[in-house]
């Protein structure tokens, strides 16, 4: 069940009211909260480790998948290595996030490893918002790391941002780009207080 808390994040990092249609997966300190699959669009546990696998069925068209994260637990990293394989003529929309709630003196954080794979001449947008709330006084970490590799013709479009709140952060984007293929990455830093 999603709390008051888990609404508030929910809506900053995914902007979502409750639980989406189509494809979703969300994530609750560490743990499956909440998974449905679409004709086209497969999530399924990563068998090496914490996170997901998401493969999208080639010529998928006008479809989009959550896959937020809420940290509300003190103390708790969670750290996840999600893999996309976008499939060829493909044109999809990714919306992720993590939003964490700190009520303590505890640290938390979260470090999601990305790494995207798209097929020949498909397109696919990844929107991913990082969010910090609460009174607590613990250090709050954001760590994305986000490797994308495309293949002939294809394009990525990513929206990263920071939308405040967080203590630290260590961003990473790699991409590997086959030919005729581009990508466009904006990426957006917002903070308050002191942040390193």
């Amino acid at each position: 069940m999603l709390d008051a808390i888990d609404k508030e994040l929910l809506k900053k990092v995914a902007e979502l009211e409750g639980i989406p249609k189509g494809a979703y997966n969300i994530r609750k300190n560490g743990k499956l909260l909440n998974r449905e699959v679409s004709a086209n669009i497969n999530i399924e546990t990563n068998p090496q480790g914490n996170g997901i696998i998401i493969t999208i069925k080639p010529g998928t068209k006008n479809e989009s998948v959550h896959i937020p994260v809420i940290v509300s637990q003190a103390g708790l990293n969670d750290v996840v290595y999600n893999n996309f394989i976008v499939g060829e003529d493909s044109d999809v929309t990714i919306v992720a996030g993590c939003g964490i709630h700190c009520g303590s003196s505890e640290k938390q954080g979260h470090e999601g490893i990305h790494e995207f794979r798209v097929g020949k001449n498909a397109k696919m947008k990844y929107v991913e918002k990082h969010v910090a709330i609460g009174s607590g006084k613990g250090k709050r970490s954001l760590n994305p790391t986000t490797k994308v590799f495309l293949e002939q013709d294809a394009y990525a479009e990513m929206e990263l941002s920071q939308i405040g709140g967080v203590d630290s952060a260590n961003r990473l984007n790699e991409a590997e780009l086959g030919p005729g293929s581009s990508m466009l990455i904006t990426e957006r830093v917002m903070t308050d207080g002191n942040q390193i």
